[in-house]
């Protein structure tokens, strides 16, 4: 398998799944602004969108989306236990954190990465972001991951996205729950080689 990806954006998550489930993978570079990846290919004949990630199967399939992929992985590793069971109502209640994650705090960060995105836009945006952080800090309570005592794909999702506050002057210490979490996910053996791998760590 082949991961397109670019060192800590939203491919990280899929980067992250990976190597939590012991999947070989190979990782291509993408650089974003000129669509050319690593090896000197134009990206948009790889994925028209231009967008990371995208995850290239050994049979040629291609999958696109983090939500989409992270499934996929989580599927062939079932003992891993990074997805419920399919059909269990606890892989829906993985499906509602991804989308949460996806749809209200991913996009909700795009703004504030845009310069040339208005000022007002963006304090609007990072009004949005702390409502979420509250309401997933209030869901995670005690419990070290999102789905209870066991890791997901969806915390990687969440420790992913997460850590674009560093980038963006949010103050996540405003938060305990959730910089405790960030802390517990950057210490697991897989998620720090998927951010040395990505040279996010040392």
């Amino acid at each position: 398998m082949k991961l397109y990806y670019k060192p800590g954006a939203c491919s990280l998550s899929p980067h992250i799944a990976l190597r939590e489930a012991g999947l070989p993978v190979e990782l291509v570079k993408v650089d974003l602004r000129s669509k050319v990846t690593e090896d000197g290919r134009d990206y948009r004949t790889i994925n028209p969108m231009g967008s990371v990630p995208l995850l290239e199967l050994d049979g040629g399939d291609r999958l696109t989306e983090g939500p989409a992929i992270v499934q996929y992985i989580a599927d062939r590793v079932p003992d891993r236990q990074l997805a419920p069971a399919p059909g269990t109502m606890a892989r829906y209640r993985l499906a509602e954190w991804l989308n949460f994650i996806g749809t209200e705090i991913h996009k909700s960060f795009s703004p504030l990465f845009n310069p040339a995105m208005p000022e007002e836009a963006k304090q609007l945006a990072r009004e949005r972001l702390a409502k979420c952080f509250d309401h997933v800090e209030a869901r995670l309570g005690e419990g070290p991951w999102l789905m209870g005592e066991t890791f997901t794909v969806a915390d990687g999702y969440l420790f992913t996205v997460l850590n674009w506050c560093n980038f963006v002057g949010i103050e996540l210490p405003r938060w305990p729950g959730l910089s405790a979490f960030v802390k517990r996910a950057a210490a697991r053996p897989a998620v720090l080689e998927a951010l040395r791998a990505e040279g996010l760590a040392g």
